[in-house]
């Protein structure tokens, strides 16, 4: 793996996504796409879930001071999020990583989250109809791939 790394910058548009850094951390495989991805810039630590999850495991009447040093801690000052793609044929491989289908199933859930919620609006609606087409024609792809015999294999 090289110490060079390609950055990705299509989501920058806000102080959010611009603090956050997209590393693409490895070379296109066989298929001709990258299996690891690292995101950082975001302070872990913050986030109410780690929080509450910090608070649980180290006790309950920490300041938030004291949580995000434990926090701090615990993570060796690594606030990243590691993202590994399946790589390789399940049959040869296992499941080693996650799929396209597995983060636009997330995304789905967070959008219809918000179009349930008060952040209901017609961008979301329209993302989320496209993210929905996305998904079908990814499960399509695979089940046509399963019935034809070649799901699991590098064949086309």
């Amino acid at each position: 793996m090289s110490n060079q790394h390609r950055i990705l910058v299509g989501h920058q548009v806000n102080p959010a996504n611009d603090t956050l850094t997209v590393a693409v951390l490895d070379r296109p495989g066989r298929g001709g796409a990258c299996h690891a991805y690292q995101v950082s810039g975001a302070n872990m630590a913050r986030h109410p879930f780690m929080r509450q999850a910090v608070r649980e495991f180290a006790g309950s009447d920490l300041s938030d001071a004291q949580v995000d040093a434990a926090f701090a801690q615990a993570s060796d000052g690594d606030t990243s999020s590691l993202i590994l793609f399946q790589d390789g044929p399940i049959a040869e491989a296992g499941v080693n990583g996650v799929t396209h289908e597995v983060l636009l199933a997330i995304l789905i859930d967070r959008l219809e989250g918000f179009q349930a919620g008060p952040y209901a609006c017609e961008a979301n609606s329209k993302a989320l109809e496209h993210i929905k087409y996305a998904q079908q024609r990814l499960l399509e792809r695979t089940r046509q791939r399963m019935a034809r015999g070649m799901e699991g294999t590098h064949k086309v």
